[in-house]
């Protein structure tokens, strides 16, 4: 509804950054969101919903069980108190008063140590972690993970996501392993990752997803896992997982999301790179810009268009270009992790054809010093 954005004074924007959180995420298809209405207007006892929307999840996943929550964030927090507290329901209520001889070091690679939005760290210690580091920024390996396991590990946590380093890296496979051979649990944090089932079966005994990216359902996370791991977790709701808690049209909804998600066709990278075609050739036809298409870093079938700037024949900053295109009439946002190099990317995935032509003739206006959409 056009009027909710003048009943507000919101600017409409056009997401050319992918599945980002700071714009809402994604667009649930119309099942997802019937479903989430029904949710809304009816009761169920909440213990049975969760159980019994997480063994169906489970049973379409092959995973022994699954736990729908309010967020992938809040699933790290959840998952890391769920393997420091276990069954103690002391621990339970005193988490963060946990003596220190409780096990609540959580390992990662140094090269997983990322900014998503939030620190991941900050999860940790909502979790009642201590975050410790194996290896170095550029370089983890099997060995140095397992040389930096002590008595006072609770976990390992590798995150799957473009943000990390991809070099010189231990594969979750090779973690799995490592954990498997030192009777540690692996977290998995994948919550923009498009494969539901392969960190599972790699061996993790609890995986993150975000509900809302590539599963397209409402703000919502899911943690699959070994059962007795995911006990733990659910076990949270009388602990950390109370402030964070999911509604009934929350789990329904990505419940309906998640069977969607297995059945449908998916728009394949190949397909992605025809849509964005004719707008690279229409941005190659500009002074000091050079566009082509680029793959993503970590993997997924991705395609996305890399825009470089030859900063001295156009005049701007880059920084200072995407700062101009998020303040036009209508905000437009690109990937930006490489401004400082002069590049920029825009994912396609949420983005029409005419607005990529709008993104198209506002970069054009900005080069040519002119007002722009």
């Amino acid at each position: 509804m056009s009027s909710l954005y003048e009943k507000y004074g919101l600017k409409q924007v056009i997401n050319a950054s992918g599945r980002m959180t700071i714009l809402g995420v994604s667009t649930p298809s119309a099942d997802v969101v019937e479903t989430v209405g029904y949710g809304l207007n009816h009761y169920f006892e909440m213990k049975d919903l969760v159980n019994k929307t997480g063994a169906y999840i489970a049973g379409l996943l092959g995973a022994e069980d699954a736990l729908v929550v309010s967020c992938a964030s809040a699933g790290i927090a959840q998952c890391v108190a769920a393997t420091i507290v276990k069954d103690d329901d002391w621990l339970l209520e005193n988490l963060h008063a946990a003596p220190l001889a409780v096990p609540h070091d959580i390992l990662m690679p140094k090269g997983h140590n990322v900014n998503f939005g939030a620190p991941v760290g900050t999860m940790v210690a909502l979790g009642g972690g201590r975050l410790v580091e194996a290896g170095y920024s550029n370089e983890c390996s099997p060995e140095q993970l397992a040389a930096a396991i002590t008595p006072q590990t609770a976990a390992i946590l590798y995150i799957k996501s473009h943000h990390c380093v991809q070099k010189s890296h231990l594969s979750v496979e090779q973690a799995a392993t490592v954990a498997r051979e030192h009777g540690v649990p692996l977290i998995v944090d994948a919550a923009a990752e498009e494969d539901l089932q392969c960190y599972y079966r790699f061996g993790a005994d609890l995986v993150i997803y975000s509900g809302a990216k590539a599963i397209e359902g409402p703000t919502s996370g899911l943690v699959i896992g070994k059962r007795q791991h995911v006990a733990w977790v659910k076990k949270q709701a009388g602990g950390i997982g109370r402030a964070m808690k999911v509604g009934k049209e929350g789990i329904l909804g990505l419940t309906q999301a998640i069977e969607n998600y297995l059945t449908q066709e998916k728009i394949s990278g190949v397909q992605m790179v025809e849509k964005m075609t004719p707008f690279i050739d229409s941005l190659n036809t500009l002074n000091g810009v050079a566009a082509r298409v680029v793959w993503d870093a970590a993997g997924r079938d991705i395609a996305r268009t890399e825009i470089k700037f030859d900063e001295a024949a156009i005049g701007w900053r880059t920084g200072d270009l995407v700062q101009a295109l998020k303040n036009g009439a209508i905000a437009i946002y690109f990937r930006g992790y490489k401004a400082n190099e002069g590049i920029i990317e825009v994912d396609v995935r949420s983005v029409t054809l005419e607005q990529l032509h709008t993104i198209f003739t506002s970069v054009q206006a900005l080069l040519k010093g002119e007002k722009h959409a």
